[in-house]
């Protein structure tokens, strides 16, 4: 009986060690994070011209390197170029136009209009005063000197020239008032117009030059020059080097030990020894089962969720869809 109390004793001394072993080596120890495995994501967007037209040069190789802003290809802008420099003749001409409208007559074109005026009062006066002398010898002669067919004559000539006369004279005030308003506001639309014109050509010739967006890296050159271009045939492909994110997911009973804005460190098969830091951007708020990226057998029959880690590279040696490890540092779940 002595016997069996000693070994109980010793049982449960063991036991009570043992706790306190584990318990102190875990909190020397710590917590060692959360160990996840995913893929680097980079987003691509696929570049192409907004004019169907024939591919002039393709200044840029897969691989390289590209800032934004630079000119990654061109475009054939003869034809463009010889519709601009029409209608840049034509937005000249009605400009012309438009100013001669504006500035009114000109005193050399007020003083032909009162001389034209003057002339056709003339011609008046002596249609008028012919008519008279045939009407007094008719009169004086009882109809028989004059013959009633030059009387008629006259009256005729005297009915043109008081036509003439007004005609001139409504010219002449018209030269005076200057241009409508309604003709100024005609010229006006045409030479917007046509400005309008020039500006959408212009457009295209911008349009011509294809750019970098962003700084990226190309990774498909999908054109050649001689190639027709249009805006469903994207000419290049590239890969947005900033920000670069880690995929990665988690199970559902690490999920309340993550956080949006947590500390994680980041480390790559290529470069074992060295860790990149980076913190989670997102958690998604939906469960997926058996994803594709995932690569733990214990994983692949559960629920997890995806979490994107916003990596900082400053030596750019992360590659897309390269495999990573993330560690979570859960000391750090609070931050955000």
């Amino acid at each position: 009986m002595n016997t069996r109390k000693v070994l109980v004793l010793v049982v449960l001394l063991g036991v009570i060690g043992g706790t306190v072993y584990w318990r102190t080596a875990g909190g020397q120890g710590g917590d060692q994070g959360i160990v996840l495995y995913g893929n680097v994501d980079l987003r691509q967007v696929a570049l192409a011209f907004n004019s169907v037209e024939r591919v002039a040069e393709m200044r840029v190789e897969e691989g390289d390197s590209v800032r934004q802003g630079q000119v990654l290809a061109t475009l054939d802008t003869a034809l463009v170029n010889l519709r601009l420099a029409q209608v840049q003749a034509q937005v000249r001409v009605q400009q012309e136009a438009l100013n001669r409208l504006r500035a009114g007559s000109r005193p050399q074109e007020i003083a032909q209009a009162k001389a034209q005026t003057a002339v056709a009062e003339a011609e008046r006066k002596q249609a008028r005063q012919q008519l008279e002398r045939l009407q007094g010898i008719q009169l004086d002669s009882d109809g028989k000197a004059v013959a009633q067919a030059d009387v008629e004559a006259a009256e005729a000539r005297m009915a043109v020239a008081d036509a003439n006369l007004q005609r001139v004279r409504q010219a002449e005030s018209l030269v005076i008032a200057g241009p409508a308003q309604e003709d100024i506001a005609r010229a006006q639309a045409q030479l917007e117009a046509a400005q309008a014109e020039a500006a959408v050509l212009q457009q295209q010739l911008g349009d011509a030059e294809l750019k970098a967006p962003v700084d990226a890296v190309v990774r498909s050159r999908l054109l050649e020059p001689g190639d027709m271009a249009s805006p469903q045939r994207p000419a290049y492909t590239l890969a947005i080097v900033e920000p670069k994110w880690v995929r990665a997911y988690v199970s559902e009973t690490d999920l309340g030990r993550v956080r949006e804005g947590q500390a994680a460190s980041i480390s790559t098969d290529s470069h074992p020894d060295e860790t990149l830091s980076g913190r989670i951007g997102y958690i998604s708020s939906v469960a997926e089962f058996t994803p594709r990226a995932v690569q733990t057998e214990d994983l692949r029959t559960s629920l997890v969720y995806e979490i994107r880690v916003r990596v900082e590279d400053p030596q750019n040696r992360l590659r897309l869809g390269m495999p990573a490890t993330v560690t979570l540092d859960t000391a750090d779940s609070g931050a955000r």
